[in-house]
């Protein structure tokens, strides 16, 4: 196993532990710095990690090995800042927190802002979804609202002040429901131009390679 190899698979041990910054003595004594730094470099953190491992560390009198911790934080970084990760970062709606070299920060960051525009798109389109089945589900329960104040107005045991109340309430639902109605309508219309903005987007990715 070469060097590099070694390196990835301690990162893959740590990653539990690089997850959370919260560290017991014994991690903060014999952690490897080197790893933790590759496998948080590899997932695009800062180096307010390493200010979160010192901080936790101090509480049990141990000090991280910055110089360790940058080493594979560097080598780490080199993994994260390619274009095809920023793709996938950007395309789940990451944060990019401005970690990457001049050198290859450009390629990322275009391939960040692309994925990040699909996110955004599909976000459109769901968030348009969401609002639909939201809207139907209140027209649904007004609609099962309005049946049983029906039955209840012309049951025998119902007095004439129930009734009032029951038609003037009848009245409010039926102003909801045509409200409701427009909303959902102006909705389908929302989400079919977010589909086809996507749809086209999704046939310029494709056409780049993505």
């Amino acid at each position: 196993m070469n060097s590099k190899s070694g390196l990835i698979g301690l990162a893959l041990v740590l990653a539990g532990l690089s997850g959370c910054a919260t560290m017991s003595g014994d991690e903060c004594m014999t952690s490897d710095w080197t790893a933790i730094g590759y496998e948080d470099g590899a997932r695009g953190y800062g180096t307010d990690r390493h200010a979160r491992y010192r901080k936790s560390c101090a509480k049990h009198g141990v000090t991280p090995d910055f110089s360790a911790y940058m080493q594979g934080r560097e080598q780490g970084l080199v993994e994260y800042c390619q274009p095809s990760r920023g793709f996938n970062v950007g395309s789940s709606g990451g944060r990019y927190n401005g970690v990457c070299s001049v050198n290859l920060e450009a390629d990322f960051l275009d391939a960040y802002n692309a994925g990040y525009h699909l996110y955004t798109l599909r976000s459109n389109v769901n968030r348009a979804t969401s609002s639909i089945n939201s809207k139907e589900n209140e027209l649904e329960r007004i609609e099962d609202q309005l049946l049983k104040y029906g039955v209840t107005l012309v049951a025998a045991e119902t007095t004439i002040q129930e009734r009032v109340y029951i038609v003037a309430d009848m009245k409010d639902l039926a102003v909801r429901t045509g409200r409701l109605q427009a909303e959902v309508r102006e909705l389908y219309e929302v989400r079919s131009r977010s589909q086809v903005e996507l749809e086209h987007y999704q046939v310029v990715l494709a056409d780049l390679g993505y």
